[in-house]
């Protein structure tokens, strides 16, 4: 049976789809390649277009018949959500109402989607459990949060079930390394610290360096890619098997500050990672941690590639010679 994978060309959603079709599943791919790479998910039946679009996103589930769908498609920038919060509400609100629309009309019932620790805001307890507090302090991640709550009354009103995965810093690339981590602008702190080391004309800029925690500087759980993909084929088999709706968080339960991540990489490269200090950024908590017992208990999902060697190795591979 079909599974439709929303913005699948992108980072993690191809990730995803590799995973899923190496386990033989019929995999379909719907992108409007804004962010993602058709090169990314090559021999995959690929349909472009705008999600925003009611009637095509209706037309691609009457053609398609999906048995399930894993939703990744969304704007993702922490930042320019606090610019532009009406792009987010829009877009991100948008899309997930059309998919989860045409599941309704057609029959389709269960739903994978990738949420995000942003969801908690600032946290009260580190690491963060899935019964914490939800209260966003940036755009982003309310638009994530009010689409967790529109699952829950499509729950209850249509028998719509679902996984949310609340994932916090996916990093690295595929082992291969020919898919990987590629995005404009590039906001996320790993690749910027291996272009700061390829490219003499870029320095990394540290935003903050006044933070209450031992070095000053944010810290953050960091999960290999591959893991969250894993994660995602772990939420559709509890679908399957349970046909109950959950949240899960998605991490390592480990921290690591900016200044530490640099240090590691450039003990990796032998190379110095250029940078400098500057103002924190709005709607940037200080630590992010996950408590992700919970997936482990009850998907029976672990962290296997996500140790900071790993992820550093795998995105510098990808990243010294992207093939995209």
């Amino acid at each position: 049976m079909t599974v439709l994978v929303t913005g699948g060309a992108g980072y993690i959603g191809s990730h995803t789809v590799r995973l899923l079709r190496s386990r033989g599943e019929d995999v379909r791919v719907a992108d409007d390649l804004s962010a993602g790479h058709a090169e990314s998910v090559p021999g995959v039946p690929l349909h472009v277009l705008d999600l925003r679009d009611r009637p095509a996103v209706q037309a691609l589930f009457d053609a398609l018949r999906p048995e399930a769908v894993i939703h990744f498609a969304a704007r993702c920038y922490v930042g320019e959500s606090v610019e532009n919060p009406r792009k987010y509400f829009e877009d991100n609100l948008g899309t997930a109402l059309n998919v989860l629309g045409a599941m309704t009309d057609s029959g389709c019932r269960r739903f994978v989607f990738s949420s995000t620790c942003a969801t908690y805001g600032e946290p009260r307890t580190v690491p963060i459990p899935e019964d914490h507090p939800q209260d966003p302090v940036n755009p982003y991640g309310e638009s994530k949060l009010f689409i967790e709550r529109i699952l829950r009354r499509y729950d209850a009103a249509y028998g719509l079930k679902s996984v949310s995965l609340r994932y916090f810093n996916a990093a690295g690339a595929d082992a291969s390394g020919d898919i990987g981590e590629s995005h404009a602008p590039e906001t996320h702190l790993i690749p910027l610290m291996i272009r700061a080391i390829l490219d003499p004309a870029f320095t990394l800029t540290v935003f903050g360096d006044d933070y209450p925690t031992p070095d000053g500087t944010c810290i953050r759980d960091y999960i290999h890619v591959t893991d969250l993909a894993e994660a995602h084929a772990r939420a559709l088999e509890h679908l399957r098997r349970t046909g109950r709706s959950d949240a899960f968080n998605l991490g390592t339960g480990s921290g690591h500050s900016v200044r530490e991540m640099i240090a590691r990489l450039e003990a990796l490269t032998g190379r110095p990672v250029q940078r400098r200090a500057g103002p924190r950024r709005e709607g940037d908590p200080p630590a992010l941690v996950a408590d992700a017992g919970k997936a482990a208990r009850e998907m029976g999902w672990q962290c296997r590639h996500s140790d900071i060697g790993s992820i550093l190795s795998t995105a510098w591979k990808w990243h010294s010679n992207p093939r995209y």
